[in-house]
């Protein structure tokens, strides 16, 4: 729960949030319709006055007591059911429209928006729907989507698991994979990182950073060094050394350059000499804040590298976060971890319920 509520509070800084457009978009609606249903009550005309009764020696019958009002509904289902309070709207097909639009604004895809916003059209069209109702909706078709997505980074029996970690440049690389090694090392798991970025020193110095943090090694080359060749070196060092993962950072790299694209295909190439089946996780960590680019990221990454996984950063600065329902509904990639923040507890495991309620605005 702890990381659900700093999932919240940093998640969406932008004023475009999509919490904010789902609560417009019900009480703009909620307007006209208010208008369109509450004409002026014609006065009802005055009736003749009944005649007297006869007397009678019966007595008269007791006036039958009003009903006592049903017991108010709550929580979900309550308000599912339309048991909640403030504006609604009737979830027609301009509605849909707009919910699209909003869905597609926040990176989800066309595709996804059109897929999420059929299902709940499916239960709900022609009801009336309040703003915490569209938000729970939207939120159990996300959920629904991420369900099969949402797992921890494998371990294997095999010494070393070789764990190469890709991506471009300035999408959080370096600083993902010191915190997953933290991670795995206070888990009583034996760690070597490999420094494979070796046209950056910048790279190198925050590794060792971790490394020191982490007392986890790390393995070094020369400024401008062969990478291949360093990954190749690190994996005989760490089967010598009996370790249980060996985390490999790479160069960034975009994804429309030929030329680094090779050489990342040539160090996957070289780790399989020395293992056919290396590496054994290969992840991608992409950045949020690039929206629908990555996408494309995944599709060329996939291609050359054999993504098994993905790792989402920097949810605390954006927007456009639905960019990972849109990898999820197309991919069907494990997301084994997200990120909010610099700090070795703000990467921690995905979570699809938390991830929803956090993307819409729910509490």
């Amino acid at each position: 729960m702890a990381f659900f509520r700093k999932l919240r509070d940093r998640m969406f800084k932008s004023s475009s949030k999509l919490d904010q457009g789902l609560e417009a978009l019900i009480e703009d609606g909620a307007e006209e319709t208010t208008e369109a249903q509450s004409p002026e009550p014609t006065p009802a005309p005055t009736p003749a006055p009944a005649p007297e009764p006869a007397p009678s020696s019966e007595p008269a019958p007791a006036p039958a007591q009003p009903a006592a009002p049903a017991p108010a509904k709550t929580g979900i289902l309550g308000r599912l059911t339309g048991a909640d309070t403030g504006p609604k709207r009737t979830l027609d097909d301009d509605m849909l429209e707009e919910l699209e639009d909003l869905l597609v604004a926040s990176d989800m895809g066309v595709e996804t928006a059109q897929r999420v916003a059929a299902n709940i059209a499916q239960s709900h069209l022609g009801q009336r729907v309040s703003q915490t109702q569209i938000k729970e909706l939207l939120a159990r078709e996300i959920t629904r989507i991420m369900e099969g997505v949402a797992r921890p980074l494998p371990l294997y029996p095999k010494k070393p698991q070789v764990v190469l970690v890709v991506g471009v440049n300035g999408s959080g690389k370096t600083t993902t994979i010191g915190k997953l090694a933290s991670q795995f090392k206070a888990a009583g798991k034996n760690v070597v990182i490999a420094a494979g970025d070796t046209f950056r020193a910048a790279a190198v110095e925050q590794l060792q950073v971790w490394g020191q943090r982490a007392d986890v090694p790390v393995l070094t080359a020369p400024e401008g060094s062969d990478p291949a060749s360093l990954a190749y070196e690190a994996m005989t060092k760490a089967e010598a050394e009996g370790a249980d993962l060996l985390m490999i950072d790479t160069a960034g790299r975009l994804q429309n350059r030929a030329d680094l694209m090779e050489e990342l295909a040539k160090i996957v190439r070289v780790i399989r000499k020395k293992d056919p089946d290396a590496p054994h996780n290969t992840l991608l960590v992409l950045d949020a804040t690039t929206g629908q680019n990555a996408v494309t990221q995944v599709e060329i990454f996939k291609q050359i590298a054999d993504v098994s996984g993905l790792v989402m950063t920097k949810l605390d600065g954006t927007a456009r976060g639905g960019v990972l329902v849109a990898l999820a509904d197309k991919f069907g990639l494990p997301i084994h971890a997200i990120g909010v923040g610099e700090q070795i507890d703000d990467l921690d495991a995905f979570d699809p319920e938390d991830f929803a309620k956090a993307l819409v605005g729910l509490e």
